[in-house]
């Protein structure tokens, strides 16, 4: 994510304008943005009267500047757009304010966002510009007869591909080096910028010589890491182990899992934890957390008019800040989220045990 420029405007609010860089960044900005934000870019449109009716332009539309009053939000991580839709605040056509539109944001697309941010939204802007700098990266798990590529994205791990192939060698050789040659030619199409090579045995050895030998280039990507399973389970292990952090720092899903391990482990042993509205709430009144754990859905539906909760999340969060707790807000697109959604979308790691 590029932040070009930041500006105080009146009312206490802030005008940022960004690019995003990539899907990961439009995923960060659908928690950015919430109803009540104004949000202006480049669109078009085709030209409505005030009788509500279209011109006959023949469905051609027409280049312009917008800004909208949000009204809602949505991420189409297939289609690589953010869909940002409301009323028409200012324009550059004055005959078209009042009607609604949608901003379909993609990559590379200059966005003005004015608001006033909450401190979790601030973090994430800045996440987003830090993760710029790292390399993508792609997850193969390979065992005989199979292989798997992932690719790994700030919003979750994404399955790219399974192939499949005979097993062994002797006769088999022929369909085994075939397998080999499939997964390098869906692993060049990742164009990552590091590659981990991972399964159990023997297998992924084989697979790399052949992919040294003929693709000599793409060999020079590849760390490889031994895990007792292939697919999903495979990645889960490769992530587990910090592997990706080795060529990638470290990535949101890791730090993730290593929180909500720990609150596991607490909860199991009856220590310090909290989870559940009720409960965080307390523990923030007391000073007591030490991090508090938020997933990203929930906290955006509990910001709106659909929330659930008897008490505001917004309060848990400042308080929490305000007696020198930290924030992380969780992904729903990754297992640990949804781990944190079945504890009801909320917990935290305690400096002490409530009574």
């Amino acid at each position: 994510m590029q932040i070009k420029d930041r500006e105080q405007v009146e009312g206490g609010r802030e005008r940022v304008t960004v690019v995003p860089e990539s899907v990961d960044d439009l995923w960060h900005l659908q928690y950015v943005l919430e109803p009540g934000d104004r949000v202006a870019g480049d669109t078009t449109r085709r030209i409505q009267r005030n009788d509500d009716q279209m011109r006959d332009t023949g469905g051609e539309r027409e280049h312009m500047w917008v800004a909208i009053a949000v009204d809602d939000v949505e991420f189409h991580k297939f289609a690589n757009r953010l869909r940002v839709g409301g009323e028409i605040v200012a324009c550059s056509r004055e005959d078209q304010l009042g009607f609604h539109h949608t901003l379909n944001v993609e990559e590379r697309d200059e966005l003005s966002i004015e608001k006033r941010f909450k401190p979790d939204q601030e973090a994430r802007l800045e996440e987003a510009e830090e993760a710029t700098e790292n390399p993508d990266v792609a997850i193969a798990t390979v065992e005989e007869g199979q292989a798997h590529v992932h690719t790994v994205a700030q919003y979750g791990t994404e399955e790219r591909a399974t192939i499949t192939g005979t097993t062994g060698k002797g006769e088999y050789a022929r369909g085994r080096s075939e397998l080999f040659e499939e997964l390098a030619t869906v692993l060049k199409r990742q164009d990552a910028d590091a590659i981990i090579l991972a399964g159990p045995g023997f297998t992924k050895q084989d697979a790399y010589k052949h992919i040294e030998q003929n693709e000599s280039e793409l060999a020079e990507q590849i760390t490889m890491v031994d895990t007792a399973s292939v697919g999903d389970r495979g990645v889960h292990e490769v992530l587990k182990r910090g592997a990706v952090a080795d060529v990638q720092q470290e990535t949101r899903i890791e730090s993730e899992a290593e929180y909500i391990d720990e609150l596991t482990r607490r909860m199991a042993e009856g220590a310090k934890a909290a989870y559940g509205p009720e409960q965080v709430k307390k523990a923030a009144e007391f000073g007591a957390i030490e991090r508090l754990l938020v997933l990203d859905d929930r906290l955006q539906k509990e910001r709106g008019p659909d929330g659930e909760w008897a008490i505001s999340v917004d309060e848990i969060v400042r308080t929490t800040e305000q007696k020198g707790g930290d924030v992380t807000v969780f992904s729903s697109e990754f297992p640990p989220g949804q781990q944190l959604s079945n504890l009801g979308g909320i917990a935290a790691l305690l400096r002490y045990r409530l009574e």
